[in-house]
């Protein structure tokens, strides 16, 4: 039995549903299970679904039992909703790890994030950073993944630009400058990188920094993104005190913004591998462009978009 945490999340629902095709017994920790079940986001069969919140530790040991590997998704880049950093990103995975060790499972597979650090000033980086060194002093035997940004059909970030294209009608902001560079990694991708370390005992241990086949800069993501969904704009480039004025006034005026202050600090992080290790497990990852990605881009609708950001 493999144990997904956050398996109807982004990430997650990927990952089980491609577990329970290889033929693996997935269970599936969410926090709604009713709402899970309402909206068939996991497979209808192959999956057994609990209704847990890894904040509380609360039941977490009963539903490792049976468990022989732990897959830790779990984790929040927009603080909503009585959501923070240090708890669900941190102590989360503390209380994952303390329960893993409590009902006897070794294997521990972590997804944590490209350029995380406990002593960076950046909270979402420090708390991921701090959270992956518990998961490396906890004597499990675990195998972490540091992605870059991670694109595909729910991704909050390249489709963030395609949703506010309706909004913006004649121009579009360059948000970030040169530094502000990424490497679009495949979810898919990500997923056949976790899949293939499941029994690899020469990954105990480790840490892979992955990335997409292409180093990229904020612009040119947007300029793709819009391409993809067949928009022609003025691009116009913000600077910064304007940027964080704009992404303030959403956040007084959205119960769920797009964009956080904390967020827009982040580019200021250049988000790119030292060492990308996607070849060891990914002969030809999927590159983000416009044909890549226009399938699903082009299904954002305004009415949806709208609802999502006055979402509690």
């Amino acid at each position: 039995m493999i144990l997904v945490t956050g398996g109807a999340g982004y990430i997650g629902s990927h990952l089980v549903r491609r577990l329970v095709a290889a033929g693996e017994q997935v269970r599936a920790l969410v926090r709604d299970r009713a709402s899970v079940e309402r909206e068939g986001r996991l497979p209808e069969t192959g999956v057994e679904i609990v209704g847990l919140d890894v904040r509380s530790p609360a039941g977490l040991t009963q539903a490792m039992q049976g468990v022989r590997t732990v897959i830790h998704t779990v984790a929040i880049a927009i603080e909503k909703g009585g959501q923070r950093y240090e708890i669900t990103n941190y102590q989360g995975t503390v209380n994952v790890v303390t329960a893993a060790k409590g009902a006897g499972v070794r294997r521990f597979i972590h997804l944590s994030q490209l350029g995380a650090d406990p002593n960076l000033r950046y909270r979402f980086l420090a708390s991921k950073g701090r959270a992956q060194a518990y998961v490396a002093a906890s004597g499990l035997d675990w195998t972490s993944f540091r992605p870059s940004v991670v694109w595909g059909p729910e991704d909050e970030f390249a489709n963030t630009f395609a949703r506010l294209v309706p909004f913006t009608p004649l121009i579009f902001p360059i948000v970030g400058g040169a530094k502000s560079r990424f490497e679009p990694l495949w979810v898919e991708d990500l997923v056949t990188c976790v899949i293939k370390v499941l029994g690899d005992k020469s990954t105990f241990g480790q840490e892979y920094e992955l990335g997409g086949p292409e180093v990229l800069t904020l612009e040119q993501i947007e300029r793709r993104t819009l391409q993809a969904v067949g928009a022609r704009r003025v691009f116009v480039r913000l600077p910064l005190p304007a940027l964080r004025l704009v992404v303030a006034l959403m956040e007084l005026t959205l119960p769920s913004p797009p964009v956080t202050r904390s967020l827009l600090e982040l580019l200021a992080v250049p988000n790119v591998t030292k060492t990308n290790n996607i070849a060891r497990f990914v002969p030809q990852p999927r590159a983000f462009t416009s044909e890549n990605i226009a399938p699903y881009m082009r299904l954002f609708r305004p009415a949806a978009t709208l609802a999502r950001y006055f979402a509690r």
